[in-house]
């Protein structure tokens, strides 16, 4: 969960991901211009669960793989929260795996999903909205803890989204890239760094494929910039004591081109209440849209 606040005004663009299946499902509700990640969509389908309204096609050109309305799976819920426009990336391939969504309470002037791979558009893995020259993409990488084949997917994944990171970088556009990279960069950014150097999240290649997206094609890593600290995590295993002890990891970013992100002033992570595995994470910059 992230929210890319601007200048402090109503022009807000908020990123949530979604799970859409079973307890892994994620929403989003706003109190004071936060947005807030509960896990459990069948938990909050008393607030959810109301008809949306119909929605007549848009009018216009849409750029190519361009989100209008939910899918139908969707169809039965208003996910959108008043005041927002809502648009959304799922997994085509097998419901509730994946998928990604943006919310922004302006209309964005073109939205469109993948980023042109055979393998990973199906899962609901990219979602782009352009505001001007200021464009917000909505990420999940993939996990590779379950197995070595879907370390392997990640891998994979990883091999082709370089050249697409390179490509937005050198677009002239200012990006902002939220999402679960399910990647520990450094030390610094998971409790048990040392036990971890052979797991899927703290892999050495993993970790310098990072280090290439930050040092050699110019992206930040925005909530770094504006907090060094420590002990800054946003993801807990559900396991053990491990959200009391804060024994967590950093995976969840804003990566953004340096010109946007030399606007950021504030980086926060909500952990007062824990609402699932990942704790949202809002940094506010010193733009307009």
């Amino acid at each position: 969960m992230h929210l890319l606040r601007l200048n402090e005004t109503e022009s807000r663009v908020v990123y949530f991901q979604v799970r859409l299946a079973g307890t892994d499902a994620q929403t989003t509700t706003k109190r004071r211009g936060v947005a807030i990640e509960e896990a459990g969509l069948d938990q909050d389908r008393r607030r959810l669960a109301r008809p949306a309204p119909e929605r007549k096609p848009s009018q216009g050109a849409k750029p190519p793989g361009a989100v209008a309305s939910p899918p139908g799976h969707l169809a039965g819920l208003a996910l959108v929260p008043r005041g927002y426009h809502g648009y959304y990336d799922c997994c085509l391939t097998k419901r509730g795996y994946s998928g990604v969504a943006v919310y922004s309470r302006t209309k964005p002037g073109g939205v469109s999903r993948g980023y042109g791979s055979r393998e990973f558009d199906p899962e609901g893995r990219f979602l782009r909205a352009d505001f001007g020259r200021l464009s917000v993409v909505s990420v999940y990488l993939p996990s590779g803890s379950s197995s070595e084949e879907r370390q392997r997917a990640k891998f994979r994944f990883l091999g082709e989204f370089m050249p697409v990171l390179k490509k937005l970088k050198s677009s002239g556009r200012e990006f902002v890239i939220c999402g679960d990279w399910n990647i520990a960069h450094k030390e610094i950014d998971l409790e048990n760094w040392r036990g971890n150097r052979k797991n899927s999240g703290f892999l050495p290649e993993e970790r310098a494929w990072l280090t290439e997206t930050f040092d050699e094609v110019g992206w930040v890593d925005v909530f770094r910039r504006v907090d060094p600290r420590a002990k800054q995590y946003t993801w807990w295993s559900n396991r053990g004591q491990a959200w009391a002890k804060n024994v967590g990891w950093r995976i969840d970013y804003q990566i953004a081109t340096p010109g946007i992100a030399a606007r950021a002033k504030k980086a926060r992570i909500f952990k007062a209440q824990r609402f699932s595995d990942h704790a949202p994470l809002t940094i506010d910059y010193d733009s307009k849209l």
